[in-house]
């Protein structure tokens, strides 16, 4: 029989396993190349997976809602000409299954061993030895997983809450101090009351990732929120100057965020500090310079792709690339390397016509811009003559950033100069 597996693909550089959230094709099905044989999710993105290959089902080694590690054996596919008639394989049991999985292990995470017969995923296996989770703690969280599996969600939900100030001493303890661990503290339930014409939406798993990544992010970071206000008449006038002329040549429309992200990744360079992680007490400063960019489904969930290397693009690579992005987010085309790898967060509440904002860092980040809509407003200007009051377009910026890391001066400094570079912006250039 000549055969082909079908490998679970690697979404992305620091993706290690998806779900599969659902299966086209069944056992002794026969397909034709391209044919679309499951889809798949990540805390990223989801993705569809297209055979390589024609042929005929012949082993499907996972089913739905199954957590599947990079690159393993999801199905086996026959090739050969008499494949409709080939003896049929066996499906592989759910056991054997578990027992291959246990034996890829993330090759730098040491082997948790366990009593239990209870699975853990390597990405579940790296998460506890980085957390310096014990063995006991880990199997007593309560997996939401098939048959009650630890998920990434479950053991990051574990970790956020065992760093709540509820559950961490307040005393530091004295040399030769034994320290006994506290007990967990249960997070109260709200009541709630629910009337007969009431409508209740479960979250579908892209909204409840952003709640958990969201309420992770405010446990995590200490959040502090600076604002300034622009004065961008310069930026607008040209835009408005050059937009028909840009789309006619260009075939794709020029709009303030590109600017924006032009600007950021100015300042970034100017203050590399703010382009970095926090990994326990030691600050990562990112050498690449990646700005990801809300953007709001159809689905009314939001999601971030990633312009890379920013800094290194023109105004016309950043528009173009940023288009681009927002065009694969609205019809659902993103692959997890469009998500991933960002350093910096933008969100444009201008977009909506808001004023100004207070975002949630994008967590592993260390801070993000918020974006308000322009707006004409009465302005007095200094002139040879004395002050005159003249209309001009202004802007609030607001950055939140972690205040573990980024101080008020840091962050004050770095917000007035995006400003800055925006009032400055050169009206004689060209795109």
């Amino acid at each position: 029989m000549s055969s082909f597996e079908i490998l679970m693909p690697k979404l992305g550089e620091s993706v290690q396993e998806a779900t599969i959230t659902k299966m086209f094709v069944k056992l002794n099905d026969v397909i034709e190349e391209d044919d679309m044989l499951f889809e798949i999710a990540t805390d990223k993105v989801d993705s569809e997976i297209p055979s390589p290959v024609s042929g005929k089902i012949v082993e499907l080694r996972f089913k739905e809602d199954d957590v599947v590690p990079v690159g393993e054996i999801v199905a086996i596919v026959d090739m050969s000409e008499d494949a409709a008639d080939a003896e049929q394989v066996p499906q592989v049991t759910e056991k054997l299954v578990v027992e291959e999985i246990e034996e890829q292990v993330v090759s730098d995470v040491a082997e948790i061993k366990s009593d239990s017969d209870r699975f853990y995923s390597p990405l579940v296996k790296a998460i506890a030895q980085k957390e310096n989770i014990s063995q006991s703690e880990l199997d007593a969280i309560v997996g939401h997983g098939k048959d009650g599996r630890v998920q990434k969600e479950d053991i990051l939900k574990f970790v956020a809450e065992r760093q709540t100030p509820t559950n961490m001493a307040v005393a530091t303890p004295a040399k030769g101090d034994i320290v006994k661990p506290l007990a967990k503290v249960e997070k109260p339930k709200v009541s709630m009351s629910v009337g007969a014409n009431d409508q209740i939406i479960e979250m579908d798993r892209m909204r409840r990732i952003i709640a958990d990544h969201m309420v992770m992010s405010k446990q995590t970071s200490p959040h502090v929120t600076a604002m300034v206000e622009a004065d961008v008449t310069d930026m607008v006038n040209w835009r408005n100057k050059i937009k028909d002329e840009f789309f006619a040549k260009e075939k794709t429309k020029i709009t303030f965020l590109p600017i924006i992200i032009e600007a950021v990744s100015k300042a970034l360079r100017d203050y590399p500090m703010i382009n970095s992680s926090v990994d326990d007490y030691k600050i990562i400063v990112k050498k690449d310079i990646n700005i990801g960019v809300a953007v709001a489904l159809p689905s009314g969930n939001l999601i971030v792709p990633v312009i890379k290397n920013a800094d290194q693009k023109n105004l016309l690579g950043i528009t173009v690339g940023m288009n681009n992005l927002a065009d694969k987010a609205r019809n659902n085309k993103l692959d997890a390397d469009d998500v991933s790898g960002g350093t910096f967060t933008i969100s444009n509440f201008g977009s909506f016509k808001n004023v100004m904002g207070t975002p949630i860092i994008n967590q592993p980040q260390v801070a993000i811009l918020a974006v308000g809509t322009i707006e004409k407003k009465p302005a007095v200007l200094e002139t040879a003559a004395g002050d005159v009051i003249v209309p001009r377009q202004k802007m609030f910026l607001s950055l939140s950033y972690d205040h573990r890391v980024v101080d008020g001066a840091l962050g004050g400094a770095f917000l007035r100069k995006i400003a800055d570079y925006l009032e400055e912006f050169d009206v004689t250039r060209n795109v």
